[in-house]
């Protein structure tokens, strides 16, 4: 018997047990990976959020003379700052700041009995911030003794901690995606495996190889857009609820998410759809290669 090509009616049940139980699985899947995805961009933001405010901020610790107070000098030492070029601005930090910064570490009876250093924070240009030198030449020049602390001693520590995070984000996005990507494969060979002899009568019907690899490509494709689209939407919303209840720093400041972030699940049906049709078509092409095994 000739094979033709032909379009008959619907030759595929609408619903089938075995394929929803699978592809709920690919789902599931989905959504870890969609999160790890959005994680991964936050913990990006994340990183470079850190590393630009560290470089953006300097401290300087004066030492005040003997005919002035350490909160007069730091107060003049704020003023000289703040006209050097590349600082956009310089404030002496207030005795109960200090205090406040240093009480968790040190506890308030030691606290009491320490001497309290006296400290001028700088914000930097970031375009083109003002150099360690230029800053302590300006308080030489205007008799001041201070320490400038530009935060280069640990800026490389959180920078390499701030890349360890993006790249254990972005590993568990990739090892979700990859689980899904297996799972849509498995489901398809799976379902396809059980159709056997469904593929061998039409074969014997005389439907071409290409009219029967499209039918299956078009059924499982369909359910791995469907699973990826739950999925995506799923993520979404989990991700929605942590943006609300973080406002506008996000949910955490290691991880601030933002609504750009479920951009990212956008693909995602695309991709599995894809993936289950070449699946789809390589198993068809191999069981009707393997024309021994196809039987009725």
């Amino acid at each position: 018997m000739s094979r033709t090509a032909y379009r008959p009616g619907p030759l595929l049940p609408a619903r089938d047990g075995r394929d929803v139980a699978l592809f709920a699985v690919v789902a599931i899947l989905c959504v870890l990976a969609c999160l790890g995805a959005m994680a991964a961009s936050a913990s990006d933001r994340a990183a470079r959020g850190w590393v630009r405010d560290i470089r953006s901020e300097a401290t300087v610790q004066i030492s005040p003379r003997p005919d002035e107070t350490g909160a007069q000098a730091a107060a003049r030492a704020a003023e000289v700052l703040s006209g050097v070029p590349g600082v956009t601005e310089a404030a002496a930090l207030e005795s109960e700041r200090a205090e406040a910064l240093l009480r968790p570490w040190l506890g308030e009876a030691v606290l009491q009995d320490l001497p309290l250093p006296h400290l001028v924070t700088i914000r930097l240009d970031p375009d083109a911030p003002a150099r360690p030198e230029a800053l302590n030449r300006a308080l030489a020049e205007a008799g001041l003794e201070g320490r400038v602390d530009d935060h280069s001693v640990w800026l490389a520590d959180v920078e390499r901690a701030a890349l360890t995070a993006t790249i254990g984000a972005v590993v568990l996005g990739l090892l979700a995606a990859l689980a899904a990507a297996a799972a849509v494969v498995f489901a398809s060979r799976a379902g396809l495996a059980a159709r056997r002899g469904l593929i061998a009568t039409l074969s014997l019907a005389g439907a071409t190889d290409d009219f029967i690899a499209g039918l299956f490509q078009a059924r499982f494709a369909w359910l791995a857009a469907v699973a990826g689209a739950a999925g995506a939407l799923v993520a979404c919303a989990v991700a929605a609820v942590l943006i609300l209840i973080g406002g506008g720093d996000g949910f955490t400041p290691a991880l601030p998410l933002a609504w750009s972030d479920l951009l990212i699940t956008a693909p995602a049906p695309l991709i599995l759809a894809g993936l289950a049709a070449v699946a789809a078509r390589f198993t068809v092409a191999g069981l009707l290669r393997d024309g021994a095994d196809l039987e009725t």
